[in-house]
């Protein structure tokens, strides 16, 4: 009886030297900050239907840009954002495809909106300016600590001996943003009105 407590003593202080605590620590870190990426998403999603609107009041006529914006959020809405996103490569990748077609599409949006001096200075439309600079700032705080918690993550399923455990309990590395996705959706929308955009 003693010797299969010392078994199962020395089993876990093996797997706990081989990193298998830091792997769930670390795989648990990702979830939480995968939550916040979506949630931050989700919130910039809820935003834009009612900044088409206010736009829509002063600018009908922009059909192709509304539309443009309106078939972007109807893609995003279409991806089955869950956290076992992260566990599938190929379906991260059309996430972040298609957060990127949202994030050009809000830009057009809003340089249209600079052509018209009496929507910019509508209280509802600046409200919303001021929500949307908000959201994609914390859209970047939230991609940021998730990058870091997949690089933590990753260093552990990579490293001996942690790499092992790994392997044993079908640990996998994980997909983060890249440089070529970073560009598409890093930069928020310029929301700043106040004077005309020299770069749009």
């Amino acid at each position: 009886m003693m010797f299969r407590w010392l078994m199962i003593l020395c089993m876990t202080v093996g797997l706990s030297a081989c990193g298998y605590n830091t792997l769930q620590s670390s795989d648990e870190n990702i979830t939480a900050a995968w939550a916040e990426v979506l949630n931050q998403y989700q919130r910039r999603a809820d935003l834009v239907p009612n900044l088409v609107n206010v736009v829509k009041g002063y600018a009908a006529h922009e059909k192709e840009v509304l539309l443009g914006v309106t078939e972007a959020r109807a893609k995003v809405g279409a991806i089955q954002a869950t956290p076992e996103l992260v566990n599938d490569e190929q379906a991260f990748k059309k996430f972040i495809a298609v957060q990127g077609q949202m994030t050009s599409a809000i830009a057009r949006l809003l340089v249209v909106a600079e052509k018209y001096p009496e929507l910019k200075a509508d209280g509802v439309f600046r409200d919303l300016q001021a929500q949307l600079e908000g959201t994609e700032n914390r859209i970047t705080v939230a991609r940021n600590r998730y990058i870091e918690a997949v690089k933590e993550y990753n260093i552990t399923v990579r490293s001996f001996p942690s790499n092992l455990t790994a392997m044993m309990f079908g640990h996998k590395t994980k997909p983060s943003f890249t440089v070529e996705n970073e560009q598409a959706i890093s930069q928020p929308p310029k929301v700043d009105f106040g004077a005309p955009s020299a770069g749009h």
